[in-house]
């Protein structure tokens, strides 16, 4: 999967953003947004804004899972005490490599142009693999948004990074919305990216 990961202020500015890649599966933690998703990306984050306001009403937890989708991207939110909200908008694809596209020309109305992603019959060895493993159908997970386990490892995330965030906000020369440049702010939320998804 690619992740776009941005804390939106209570002002809904933004406060800092992120793009990365998975690490799990044989990911190498690149980002492979199509170009005109990666443009993309900040407007459909902003735009989740009004689902997430209406649904933290609903919600005593921090945590809102997915709130919206578009097209094929899938955005979750976690909401913190004073209404910072962490933002992870993620599109599924098949580790290290990008989504085939498809022209304009062939379908102009599709818009990110993605190709649907097809199902094919993994080589005998990693069937086996699989199969043996504990953990079921492990190959599923990094490509199924809405499936237990990535919604559990998304939560893991944003609980690293909320904690690395208050760190980030004691210090008493950061105010709650004001752009963090930290490079150590920005190396723990690279690591928690790591090690979670």
């Amino acid at each position: 999967m690619s992740y776009y990961f941005c804390i939106v202020g209570t002002k809904d500015n933004p406060l800092f953003e992120l793009e990365f890649g998975t690490s799990k599966q044989g990911g190498d933690g690149i980002a492979r947004f199509p170009t005109e998703a990666r443009q993309l990306n900040p407007f459909i984050v902003h735009a989740s804004l009004d689902i997430v306001e209406e649904v933290q009403w609903l919600n005593s937890q921090m945590y809102l899972k997915r709130v919206d989708h578009f097209a094929s991207s899938h955005v979750s939110c976690f909401l913190t005490p004073t209404s910072v909200k962490f933002m992870l908008l993620h599109l599924p694809h098949p580790p290290n490599t990008a989504p085939s596209t498809v022209s304009a020309s062939q379908n102009p109305n599709v818009f990110p142009p993605f190709a649907p992603y097809t199902t094919t019959t993994p080589p005998s060895s990693l069937l086996r693999a699989s199969t043996s493993s504990s953990s079921g159908n492990t190959a599923a997970i990094p490509n199924n948004p809405t499936s237990p386990q990535t919604e559990e490892a998304l939560r893991l995330f944003f609980t690293e990074v909320y904690e690395a965030w208050v760190k980030a906000v004691m210090n008493p020369f950061q105010t709650i919305n004001k752009t963090l440049g930290s490079p150590v702010f920005k190396a723990r939320v690279v690591t928690a990216g790591r090690k979670f998804l």
